[in-house]
């Protein structure tokens, strides 16, 4: 069983500044300041990780998590298996201030995690980037400034992305305990998982066939990918 996810992993600032003074009790970190210790050292961010089907939290039953950033003083991550269905992005670039709207192109809306719901992330393909941008292995970023919105809008931005509102974190040492626990499975990301639209079980079961696991064969034994 996984404990509730601390609040204490460093973001950047959100694309709303009223969403910004709303969080001023947990101030953001710029994502270009967050660095990824290297994999041979134990992180794992970059990785997926995948709820085992024992997973008692409803908040991350079958639930993947995009890890963005894994290090001494904790992790956070974004779910890709949570689609919003009550927001628009044309909705989110109208209370942003962003044209066009209707925008040239579009992204989908996903809950990223029960932390702090009002800031913005997206997840993107790394052929656009901006000095805000934190970088992952795979060719992969994570951008929170409102200058990627206006690129999608404008129908230019990532080859592919998606808009997570909230995040996953993790204290420090937190998501190591919950591994040895039985909580995660992990695995190398790869475009299809990160951003085809599937509902949840499906992109469950898609990040499970990675590792070749039967979800119903699976037992409380964890192991990396």
């Amino acid at each position: 069983m996984t404990r509730r996810p601390k609040d204490k992993a460093p973001l950047p600032p959100s694309f709303d500044e009223e969403m910004e003074e709303a969080e001023a009790e947990s101030p953001p970190i710029q994502l270009s300041r967050m660095k990824q210790p290297p994999a041979e050292e134990g992180w794992l961010g970059g990785q997926l990780l995948i709820a085992m089907p024992s997973m008692e939290d409803p908040r991350f039953a079958r639930s993947v998590i995009c890890l963005c950033a894994h290090s001494a003083e904790g992790a956070m991550g974004i779910v890709l298996n949570r689609a919003i269905e009550n927001l628009t992005f044309d909705d989110l670039l109208k209370q942003l201030d962003v044209t066009p709207v209707p925008p040239a192109r579009r992204i989908r809306l996903h809950a990223g995690g029960p932390v702090e719901g009002g800031r913005g992330f997206v997840l993107h393909t790394g052929d656009w980037s901006s000095d805000s941008s934190l970088t992952m292995d795979g060719g992969f970023a994570l951008t929170a400034s409102v200058d990627i919105l206006k690129a999608i809008a404008g129908g230019g931005g990532p080859r592919q992305g998606l808009l997570a509102l909230g995040y996953a974190g993790w204290g420090p040492g937190q998501l190591e305990s919950e591994i040895q626990h039985n909580a995660w499975l992990n695995v190398t990301p790869d475009e299809a998982i990160l951003f085809t639209e599937e509902d949840q079980d499906a992109k469950w079961r898609r990040a499970l066939a990675k590792l070749k696991v039967d979800p119903l064969l699976l037992v409380g034994t964890a192991g990396r990918a």
